[in-house]
């Protein structure tokens, strides 16, 4: 063998690379694989009949497993009752009935302001780590004029409560004129709230569970509030996050361009005197382009007004905000 790959100009490793190679293209008889620890065909429908019965339907694998060794039984491991549920396609959800309820998708649509408020609770970083204080927001979705708004300690249901309450004898909300939409979060799913918008004929919406954009407004505020230049990392005190929030719904709803309104302000839309700034908008626009027709390439300018409708989750496509 030596002699021949010299002769051929290849080294003998070379050659049986070769041969390795072409022993692995043939198929190799397998054996039928078979151990003692394999669970047999009964063994395996009594595991799966126990992590689907009654009593464990509600547990994972882990618990079933430690629940049972504790009453002196072992079946298998963790591993191979997964394996099995998966081989089942039973690693989901295994409850009875797949208690799933079926959340219907909010629809609220405003042409006017004080037909549908957003509310929602963020927290505000304390002095201190694990110290934050709550920040209850009230919002018009038609205007985004916030309404009505506090800070507290902490997040409660009764606080909730008073908030609505007085916002809306603030705005003088009429009986069945109102919708209240917000997240499912404690305080908004609790009995004292749901009472008083009872009393207060308000009507209650909630968004599903897990759906972030079920409430954008809202959210949408607060990070218009979290990325302003002088928003601190950490307030001081409570009374200094007052000052501060005051201060910038201030600015919100009496200063603040808002880009969903076509850069009209929250106060203005709100309380009926956009019409004045769209009027002195077009007049100042219609002058220039007297003046300076070359300049306007697409022909006379109309400034956009108001929102006609406003949507939460509209009912077709681009139907989310229509404008004037």
């Amino acid at each position: 063998m030596k002699t021949s790959c010299y002769l051929m100009g290849i080294s003998r490793s070379t050659y049986y690379s070769w041969q390795i190679k072409k022993d692995e293209n043939k198929p190799r008889p397998r054996k039928r694989y078979s151990a003692s620890h394999v669970l047999s065909e009964t063994e395996k429908a009594f595991v799966i009949f126990l992590l689907l019965s009654e009593e464990y339907m509600d547990k994972t694998p882990y618990e079933i497993y430690f629940s049972e060794l504790d009453r002196g039984n072992y079946h298998c491991s963790i591993r191979t009752m997964y394996r099995l549920l998966a081989k089942r396609e039973l690693v989901v959800e295994r409850r009875r009935g797949h208690r799933r309820m079926n959340y219907s998708k909010p629809e609220l649509l405003a042409n006017k302001p004080n037909q549908v408020w957003s509310w929602d609770i963020t927290k505000l970083k304390g002095p201190q780590k694990w110290m934050f204080f709550y920040l209850y927001v009230i919002l018009d979705i038609y205007s985004r004029y916030v309404v009505g708004w506090l800070i507290a300690r902490r997040e409660s249901a009764q606080l909730a409560k008073e908030l609505i309450e007085v916002t809306c004898n603030r705005q003088g909300i009429e009986t069945n004129q109102l919708t209240i939409h917000s997240d499912r979060g404690a305080p908004m799913k609790s009995n004292s709230v749901t009472q008083l918008m009872d009393t207060l004929n308000v009507t209650k919406s909630l968004s599903r569970p897990h759906v972030s954009n079920d409430n954008p407004y809202s959210e949408s505020h607060f990070k218009t509030l979290k990325y302003r230049p002088d928003f601190p990392e950490r307030f001081g005190s409570i009374q200094d996050a007052r000052a501060i929030c005051r201060k910038f719904f201030e600015w919100y709803n009496c200063e603040h361009y808002h880009s969903g309104l076509n850069y009209l302000t929250p106060y203005s839309v709100h309380y009926g005197e956009s019409m004045k700034s769209i009027q002195q908008r077009q007049q100042t626009l219609s002058e220039a382009y007297r003046r300076f027709p070359e300049r306007f390439r697409n022909g006379k300018p109309q400034v956009l007004g108001q929102p006609i409708e406003v949507w939460i989750n509209p009912e077709k496509s681009g139907r989310k905000r229509k404008i004037k």
